[in-house]
């Protein structure tokens, strides 16, 4: 990861307050996405101050990060310093091959990977180039926009769109729950029975710095995962997980509250755990998103990425040791 130094700045340049008349095509926009866009060089923790200490409103009223803005509204954004940020060296080609190798799926409306663990879904805290500034680099003539987000670390399905009326209609259809997700992970210990359904609020939290931190909170957002057993491995499971949410952290912090915390994960596993599923060859967080399925309109899409080489080859070696 690279350093950041003086050198990667410019002088900070103070930005007034601004009102700003919210454009049809940023219809459903949440505002911390849309103040994203709208005052660079700012970090995410900042965005979240700002919008935590009502200082962002929207038609005069306090917003929250999660408000999501419609046509016409007008939001106020407070006066911020913003360091500038020097424009960042292009992408090692062999990253954009390598991005572009991870391409399963490209029509009118969608772009899909076959994320790889390792690569951020976007950009910041310190990483330069994401999934999708990968992606524009390398097509700089499309426009790609992330319909939703994977951790650094983990693998599988990313769906990006290229018109902003796929990516509303993806969007929404997540919100209401017209979206299937379904992940493949390897948590530790069994399963009591072969369905676990884990119902707990989460609540998330920006820590100094900008990481995101997130809990079991009875004032947090309604979340809910089942973990389907699939084998049965000694003192760990293989299993399907399946999402109604989607929270940040969602599946590794339901997994660890129910007492089968994802293997590979250091924010929220199980140290012992990782430690002898690493004999086994085991390098990084366990978790996969293996399909994604929604219809818009008339029109049905499924899209599927198999487990990685890697992640079964952690499967056969705990097979081998039965």
């Amino acid at each position: 990861m690279k350093t950041q130094t003086s050198a990667d700045f410019r002088e900070p340049v103070s930005v007034g307050v601004q009102l700003v008349t919210v454009d049809p095509e940023r219809e459903g926009q949440r505002i911390d996405n849309f103040l994203a866009t709208r005052i660079k060089g700012v970090p995410r923790s900042l965005i979240y101050r700002i919008l935590r200490t009502g200082q962002v409103r929207v038609n005069g009223r306090r917003a929250k990060p999660d408000t999501r803005l419609a046509a016409g509204d007008e939001v106020r954004i407070p006066p911020v310093r913003v360091a500038e940020r020097e424009p960042s060296a292009a992408p090692a080609a062999d990253r954009l091959e390598r991005i572009e190798a991870a391409i399963v799926h490209e029509d009118r409306d969608f772009l899909v990977l076959d994320k790889p663990s390792g690569i951020a879904s976007h950009g910041g805290s310190g990483i330069s180039h994401g999934a999708i500034e990968l992606l524009r680099a390398a097509r700089p003539r499309d426009t790609l926009e992330l319909v939703h987000r994977l951790d650094r670390d983990t693998s599988g399905v990313l769906v990006l769109a290229r018109r902003r009326a796929a990516l509303t209609g993806l969007q929404a259809a997540i919100r209401e729950g017209r979206a299937t997700k379904r992940y493949l992970a390897l948590v530790g210990g069994h399963l009591t029975q072969a369905r676990l359904t884990v119902d707990a609020p989460l609540r998330k939290s920006i820590l100094q710095g900008g990481e995101r931190m997130v809990r079991v909170d009875p004032d947090g957002k309604a979340s809910v995962s089942h973990f389907i057993e699939v084998e049965r491995h000694a003192g760990a499971s293989f299993v399907e997980v399946a999402i109604e949410t989607g929270r940040t952290h969602q599946i590794r912090v339901h997994g660890a509250h129910s007492g089968h915390p994802v293997a590979g994960d250091d924010k929220y596993g199980d140290k012992a755990l990782n430690r002898r599923l690493r004999e086994a060859g085991l390098k990084r967080l366990f978790l996969h998103a293996a399909r994604f399925e929604f219809s818009l309109g008339e029109r049905g899409y499924s899209f599927s990425a198999p487990l990685p080489a890697d992640l079964r080859a952690v499967l056969d070696a705990l097979q081998n040791r039965k």
